[in-house]
């Protein structure tokens, strides 16, 4: 729809309002990008009027549009600006590959390919090649002699176990100066020898998540340029559309070079993915003054709910006390913050994080953070500068005992829940070491008893937020196949609430999205399944056949023009 009054009848299905009251419809009216009608189809179809486009539903379940509290949405199409390794199950398949890269190259461009393994975990490397180890530098050579080749590693936390690895053919080592001599930059980083000459190999193994590598040793690679970030991101769009989501937040905060793709997708018109970014600052200095004097000068931007608008707002400010010797070395290529998307050097000594969080709360700019302690952190701000109406937010919940749950409520805290690693990935490993204990693991059904507001997150692994709650329904463990406490289930209604409404709570928007109700946003998505009904086991892989942004179709899986149909 162009005209901002026409308007438009989808019937013939179920409607999920997720309202309050849990209410179901049969049909839905919009005029313009906001919501008119919503109950039977008489009523609904008198509300939209005689002239009113129509969708038929054919039988299928509409949701209010998802929204995910903790997306790092541009990754996702950034992955696609790479060649891809996947589904390689050899050597000889890698060789393949970057041979045929190799003959669209001029000598000495660089070829820089994804990680070796299958999106999106990147699981089993090496033991998913034949050889059961990962390709050399000679070997890359013999199908690359003349241009420098790097393997990339992953995003560590796709998987959530180590060590991640890259490659370097021998043009790429000479370029980055890495001989036998090389000292590691850090202790967690490997530089692989062969055992009889002492070489490289040019294996490089780094034993964090977040990589090091590629802004240490390797930092001469191609970086991701404007132009990539802007085609990823459009990229992520679609892609998050095609799994129902229509609003993200970004709690680990964005770097500039990130939101300058966000303002130019903005720029061309509405977006299909609504934002609210939180900032990542780049701080020159861990001084309480210096942080002090930049946030007096330049936050006031940052207070309340932001700038922007309803499809692109920036506000608030992510910060951590991670203040160390490895996070200051990935900060020396900045502003370019790799597949992460936010600055490295945000993290603060804990002091100057709490004289920093105090001075934000006075400004009434909102804090977001996942440090270990942070709850202990704001509540020293809290006796400072009440912040229980402010809607601070702590990210990645993991394990929380019921005193900390409570400390949460009275602080007034919104949750996002990181259920991918903390239920799924790592639940029978926490499982066995919290012993009787378990139930703290990521207690959802204990926080909404709680009164705290909860919303669903997908970290981008993977970026469909029916993986989410599934995790939330069924609790089941990859390692065991079997649930973690079950008692801390929630009920399907409950946790697609929290991947919608408990969303547009934590952007401060309840009044205009999170559910289908007259006035509110029309977002909304038609699923390929319903998820009150489906065997609960098929709920991750529930996707979208239809997908509204403001009253606008942005994603059609039957287009047959449409990349992802």
């Amino acid at each position: 729809m162009t005209e901002k009054d026409s308007t438009l009848l989808l019937s013939g299905g179920k409607i999920l309002t997720l309202d309050a009251q849990g209410t179901v419809a049969e049909a839905i009216a919009v005029s313009g990008d906001r919501i008119l009608a919503v109950g039977d189809t008489a009523a609904a179809a008198a509300a939209a009027g005689p002239d009113a486009a129509r969708i038929d539903l054919a039988g299928r379940t509409a949701i209010p549009g998802l929204i995910d509290g903790h997306a790092h949405m541009d990754r996702e199409g950034l992955k696609l600006q790479l060649p891809s390794l996947a589904g390689a199950t050899c050597i000889d398949d890698i060789l393949e590959r970057i041979a045929a890269l190799v003959r669209d190259a001029e000598p000495g461009e660089w070829i820089v390919t994804m990680p070796i393994g299958d999106p999106p975990f990147y699981t089993g490397v090496p033991g998913n090649l034949h050889e059961g180890r990962v390709p050399n530098r000679h070997e890359l050579d013999r199908v690359a002699p003349d241009n420098p080749v790097y393997i990339r590693a992953i995003w560590g936390h796709w998987r959530n176990t180590l060590p991640l690895v890259s490659i370097a053919n021998t043009k790429a080592l000479e370029i980055a100066g890495i001989t036998r001599d090389t000292i590691p930059p850090a202790a967690t980083i490997q530089i692989d020898k062969d055992h009889a000459t002492g070489e490289p190999t040019g294996v490089l193994h780094e034993f964090n998540y977040k990589p090091l590598v590629e802004h240490t040793l390797m930092s001469v690679i191609p970086r991701f340029t404007l132009e990539d970030r802007i085609a990823g991101l459009r990229d992520s769009m679609r892609i998050y559309n095609s799994m129902g989501t229509t609003s993200v937040f970004e709690g680990h905060g964005i770097a500039a070079e990130v939101l300058a793709a966000y303002q130019a997708l903005r720029d061309e018109g509405p977006t299909p993915v609504r934002a609210h970014l939180m900032f990542s600052p780049s701080w020159p200095a861990p001084d309480s003054d210096v942080v002090g004097e930049l946030l007096e000068s330049w936050g006031a931007w940052l207070s309340g709910r932001g700038l922007g608008d309803d499809y692109l707002r920036a506000g608030g400010l992510y910060t951590e006390s991670d203040y160390s010797e490895e996070n200051l070395l990935r900060a020396a290529t900045a502003p370019y913050s790799g597949w992460a998307g936010f600055n490295y050097d945000a993290a603060l000594p804990e002091d100057v994080m709490v004289d920093m969080m105090t001075d934000a709360a006075r400004h009434n700019i909102r804090i977001g953070s996942f440090t270990p302690n942070i709850l202990d952190l704001y509540e020293k701000v809290d006796r400072q500068v009440p912040i229980g109406d402010k809607r601070w937010v702590i990210e990645h919940v993991g394990v929380l005992s019921p005193d900390e749950i409570a400390r949460i409520r009275d602080l007034g805290i919104v949750l996002t829940v990181y259920s991918g690693r903390y239920i799924y990935q790592e639940g029978a490993m926490l499982a066995r070491e919290l012993g009787a204990n378990a139930g703290h693991i990521a207690p959802i059904r204990s926080l909404l008893d709680a009164g705290v507001r909860v919303s669903l997150a997908t970290d981008n692994v993977p970026p469909s937020l029916f993986h989410s709650v599934w995790h939330a329904t069924a609790r089941i463990a990859e390692e065991t196949g079997a649930p973690i406490s079950p008692e801390e289930c929630v009920t399907r209604e409950e946790a697609l609430a929290c991947a919608s409404r408990e969303g547009a709570y934590l952007t401060f928007e309840e009044d205009v999205k999170g559910t289908l109700e007259p006035g509110k946003f029309a977002d909304i998505a038609v699923l390929s399944d319903d998820p009150m009904t489906i065997d609960e086991a098929k709920i991750p892989d529930i996707t979208a056949n239809l997908v509204l942004t403001g009253g606008r179709v942005v994603y059609d899986a039957a287009d047959a023009s449409n990349p992802l149909s």
